[in-house]
């Protein structure tokens, strides 16, 4: 939902960055390896019983690598591959956190933390299926930055989620609830985008299962 807002004040300087490092001979995939290795970091700390709090420093900065890789690859070369593996690292990230609760603590996390990851593979099936067929159709967007595959719009999106995974490792005692209601509002998200692939693509039949 803030995704579009957030670009629009964070690409100049991660644009600005991105120039600096390619300059220097970055590559766009180096960046997004070592922010999923931050993101792990992030998740190994947290699972590993260590102060959740302090896991939010290599969460973060893994957030952000996650966003220079894009403005490396803008200002050299964009690839095919560096979207693919831009998007598998995300969902790795994405998994592994809430992973990292569940065995932190899985009497107390255990059922909230399948929900919430349940709910994160329903809300990642409506997106790529969405970001596939609108492929087909030539559709394009850059609501929410330059994207490799099309980002239909959501109630909860990469800002929100990033958001969460803050709060908990500010409140790790509330994951439980927190989860619960972040995954509700996962599958209210998939569902609308359920009813916008409705509008957008029934006018015309698609092969496959």
């Amino acid at each position: 939902m803030f995704d579009g807002m957030m670009r629009r004040l964070i690409d100049p300087p991660l644009n600005r960055a991105g120039r600096w490092l390619a300059a220097r001979g970055v590559g766009a995939n180096g960046i997004t390896l070592a922010g999923l290795g931050f993101g792990l970091a992030a998740a190994a700390m947290i699972a590993t019983g260590l102060p959740a709090w302090a896991a939010l420093g290599p969460l973060l900065v893994g957030r952000v690598f996650d966003g220079l890789d894009g403005a490396v690859a803008r200002a050299t070369t964009k690839t095919d591959f560096g979207g693919f593996l831009d998007i598998f690292c995300d969902f790795v990230f994405y998994a592994a956190i809430p992973l990292a609760f569940v065995l932190r603590d899985p009497a107390s996390n255990g059922v909230a933390g399948a929900v919430l990851l349940a709910s994160f593979y329903v809300n990642a099936a409506s997106f790529l299926g969405f970001a596939i067929l609108a492929e087909k159709r030539r559709m394009t967007t850059v609501q929410q930055g330059e994207k490799s595959l099309y980002y239909a719009v959501g109630l909860l999106e990469g800002t929100e989620t990033i958001g969460f995974f803050a709060f908990l490792c500010l409140a790790p005692a509330l994951f439980a609830p927190a989860a619960l209601i972040f995954g509700a509002l996962c599958v209210v998200t998939a569902a609308a985008r359920v009813v916008l692939a409705r509008r957008v693509f029934s006018d015309r039949s698609v092969s496959g299962s």
